[in-house]
């Protein structure tokens, strides 16, 4: 099932609906240590192919896992370079 990822930092964008998850989440892994991990919890259901969208399209990040859990959903994205 999920694994734990050991986050450096907790993002929370509970209520912001697209693209704001997107904006929040670049600006929060710019600010980040190469290896470093960004736990992004949203309440947006368009968050999850969102931000898996724009991990793929951008280097230097990538998408670890993301959980549904009810109506919140994490995405775990690491800062590669």
């Amino acid at each position: 099932m999920s694994e734990a990822f050991d986050s450096t930092e907790t993002l929370d964008v509970k209520g912001a609906s697209c693209p704001m998850p997107v904006v929040k989440t670049k600006q929060a892994v710019d600010d980040l240590n190469t290896g470093s991990v960004l736990e992004v919890v949203s309440t947006d259901s368009g968050s999850m192919s969102d931000i898996e969208g724009w991990a793929e399209g951008t280097s230097g990040v990538a998408l670890l896992e993301q959980v549904e859990d009810g109506d919140v959903y994490k995405h775990y994205v690491e800062k590669t370079d």
